[in-house]
């Protein structure tokens, strides 16, 4: 009897090891408020849409978006990016309302804020985030007393 019982628990261990457990696949997250942030250069602008928390959704850059050389600095360059950005986040994620935070010098900073507008989301709030430098570096040569 006891030989039967230990091929029995055998048996179940092993039954227990050949069948594991797969995850199954993530849905889409569903956010209603979200944020948008703009890199606005000289040379390209890049657009992000993430939740509250930071977790990116969608991106798109001008140059993601065909266009080449100076043509990637434009005003037009920038809508169309934000554009596609934003319709991708609305259609796949149900966004709404966003929080924009607008970075950078370039020319499409106003641009993009309003493509947003124009593709039916509602902004709530608008940042600049600029870094503005304070003091700068120390000159080169030797300390003045």
């Amino acid at each position: 009897m006891a030989e039967e019982k230990i091929k029995t628990t055998v048996a179940e261990t092993t039954e227990a090891v050949a069948a594991p457990k797969t995850k199954g696949k993530k849905g889409k997250r569903i956010v209603n408020a979200g944020a948008v942030h703009i890199q606005a250069t000289f040379n390209n602008t890049i657009i992000s849409v993430t939740d509250k928390t930071g977790g990116v959704l969608t991106a798109s850059s001008a140059g993601a978006n065909g266009f080449r050389g100076s043509k990637k600095g434009t005003a037009f360059a920038a809508g169309v990016a934000a554009e596609k950005a934003l319709e991708l986040a609305k259609k796949n994620h149900a966004l709404n309302s966003v929080d924009v935070y607008v970075s950078g010098i370039g020319l499409g900073r106003d641009a993009a804020i309003r493509a947003i507008s124009t593709v039916g989301i509602k902004i709530d709030s608008i940042t600049d985030v600029t870094p503005i430098a304070h003091g700068g570096v120390r000159p080169k040569g030797e300390r003045k007393p």
